[in-house]
């Protein structure tokens, strides 16, 4: 018996509706999510015009009634970020991910990646499932695990915000706090400790969202369609922070699929090897050095990290990206986290390659609450030297300020003081 869908696609090839009328529908029916089971037996009761379609999916659809939290995941809008970037040549788009219910990207991941283990047979209701997160995979793991019956157990490093960290508990996480200035393979490590908790807890399973391809097969599967489907194909460039990877690897794969033409740009943070290893192909520790901002950059390599789909790297600096995130809240009304900052300078770093007939689509991780005591605390930005001033290049083109110099020599300061005492052994 043929399925649904199928039968769906038979009724468009042979009705009335043209072929671009049909493709709207589809589109219509996606944007509504709705399944085919729910308007096939309508389609085939003599329906010949797409108005009388429209009409109808909207009065099905009007109450929005879901069965649980988790089927309101995707689906997240594209916005025009026209204030903020006005100087900026080709549309600017935002793929907002705080309309998810966790707030965050990880959204996707988590409920992919359970659902497949599930679907293996690798858990079941009352294990405990554990995780190395930065926050937002964390959060959107602890509320799939209150849902479907598991104890969640989440290792986070100690550059981890207030918020996140009560956000974390608030959801029934086990949390465990460990320092953020030590090398991956070090026993203390966020990493080490969360492989050690899988070995040490009986009916534990490990998610591993740095190594399991699902991460990104999770975006594959949904963000990607999603951008390709709201910008008409017309997208010409993908801009993502990196730190697992799967946002960017999987969203550019199928983006590539569609068009080989789209550019690729990944996002990273100084002191991250991210961007070294990918011009170089060499896991390169002098480049290793702490930074603030969360959500991107790594000092491992993790296997979902596509590289080869990735057309230009850039990096960010921690202050550039706190104050872009205020600037979107101020001119855009969009309360976002510190990395969406950091994609949004990525922007601002590529606008002298921009054309006015570009379709520039940004993903927007997260949402600004969980920053409120860092890049929205003016207290936490002027510890840090991060609030802006008249005279900074936020405000000024010049490269040869002092302000912007003497930055500069703090970056390099940090960058190569750690290869100069170990080259010279003091």
């Amino acid at each position: 018996m043929a399925s649904p869908s199928k039968k769906l696609t038979d009724v468009f090839q042979n009705s009335h509706i043209l072929r671009e009328e049909a493709k709207t529908c589809v589109y219509f029916c996606i944007w509504k999510k709705l399944c085919p089971e729910k308007i096939f037996n309508y389609l085939t009761c003599n329906l010949n015009s797409l108005s009388q379609l429209v009409t109808f999916l909207a009065n099905k659809e009007t109450t929005m009634v879901y069965e649980n939290v988790l089927a309101t995941i995707g689906n997240t809008p594209l916005i025009r970020l026209d204030r903020v970037c006005k100087e900026i040549p080709g549309t600017i788009l935002g793929k907002i991910e705080a309309f998810n219910p966790g707030h965050s990207a990880k959204d996707r991941i988590a409920l992919f990646m359970v659902e497949n283990a599930e679907k293996q047979g690798k858990i079941k209701p009352g294990d405990t499932i554990i995780e190395a997160t930065s926050g937002n995979t964390g959060f959107s793991l602890a509320m799939i695990c209150g849902m479907k019956g598991y104890k969640c157990v989440l290792t986070v490093t100690s550059k981890a915000s207030q918020e996140k960290l009560a956000l974390l508990r608030s959801m029934g996480a086990e949390v465990v706090v460990c320092p953020a200035d030590v090398a991956p393979n070090d026993p203390r490590s966020y990493y080490s400790q969360a492989e050690q908790l899988a070995c040490d807890t009986p009916n534990s399973y490990y998610l591993g969202q740095n190594y399991d391809l699902d991460n990104s097969n999770a975006h594959y599967h949904t963000t990607g369609p999603e951008i390709w489907r709201d910008t008409e194909g017309k997208i010409t460039h993908f801009i993502c922070c990196v730190g697992t990877g799967g946002s960017l690897s999987g969203t550019a794969r199928y983006l590539k699929e569609q068009n080989p033409a789209i550019q690729i740009i990944g996002i990273d943070a100084y002191g991250s090897i991210l961007k070294k290893y990918w011009e170089t192909g060499t896991y390169d520790v002098a480049e290793i050095y702490p930074w603030k901002v969360e959500g991107l950059g790594k000092t491992i390599i993790p296997e979902n990290v596509a590289f080869e789909l990735i057309d230009d790297f850039v990096k960010v600096t921690d202050r550039n990206s706190a104050v872009r995130a205020r600037q979107m809240a101020l001119k855009e009304g969009l309360m976002l986290g510190y990395s969406s900052g950091a994609a949004l300078e990525g922007v601002f770093k590529l606008r002298k390659h921009l054309k006015p007939e570009d379709v520039v689509v940004v993903l927007m991780p997260d949402h600004g609450s969980r920053y409120l005591g860092k890049i929205y605390n003016d207290d936490w930005m002027n510890q840090q030297g991060f609030l802006p001033t008249p005279t900074d290049e936020l405000h000024q083109t010049s490269p040869y300020s002092y302000q912007h110099l003497k930055r500069i020599y703090k970056v390099y300061r940090r960058k190569y003081s750690r290869y100069i005492r170990q080259t010279l052994k003091i």
